[in-house]
């Protein structure tokens, strides 16, 4: 399980809220894939993001679905249970607004409607079998690095076969689009690390 955090790399994440809500508001539903979900913070975060700037209606279209080759997907990250040193860095009035405290000491409870967008299953990268098609938006922060350079070209087509025609994709700030991957996708900001399905 990679190391995250909740709102970590919040300008990649930034960059990916603006360009989801822009393609979104003309469809009916947005699905979402983070690969690389580790325990939970990172999809909940982009939930969160989601939530605050779309409104009621349009959030309701959203579903992430998280997966992670290792899962941590017990009753503490299904029911949202997290303590107080994995949700130290929430901004207060994130941690206000979405964050109740939970009835062991030092715990706290993630907002359930922030939870219902939000599925966990078990899935190896590796395997090039997707979970799906047809996502708007993939995020893979956490795998990447770990992977050859010949396994990353994979993971990138995999990637464009799923998504859909100018669906985004967001990876790590270190991780560079591969050379082979240039014809799939181009970057929406700068040289990255947000890319939009050519």
């Amino acid at each position: 399980m990679a190391f995250t955090y909740f709102f970590r790399d919040m300008p990649t994440m930034e960059i990916i809220t603006q360009h989801v809500i822009s393609a979104i508001k003309e469809e009916r539903h947005l699905d979402i894939w983070d690969a690389g979900c580790a325990n939970g913070a990172e999809p909940y975060t982009l939930a969160i993001l989601l939530k605050e700037n779309m409104g009621q209606f349009m959030f309701r279209k959203v579903h992430i679905y998280a997966t992670d080759l290792n899962p941590q997907f017990d009753e503490v990250i299904a029911k949202g249970v997290y303590a107080a040193d994995e949700v130290g860095r929430i901004p207060a009035h994130i941690m206000q607004t979405y964050f109740t405290p939970g009835k062991k000491p030092d715990t706290y409870i993630l907002d359930e409607e922030v939870r219902r967008r939000v599925t966990f299953e078990a899935h190896d990268l590796t395997t090039l079998k997707p979970i799906r098609k047809d996502f708007g938006l993939i995020l893979c922060k956490n795998v990447l690095l770990h992977l050859s350079p010949a396994q990353r070209i994979d993971v990138f087509k995999m990637f464009y076969d799923v998504l859909c025609p100018g669906g985004y994709l967001g990876v790590e700030q270190t991780q560079k689009l591969p050379d082979e991957a240039r014809e799939w996708f181009r970057p929406v900001s700068g040289i990255g690390p947000v890319f939009q399905r050519i």
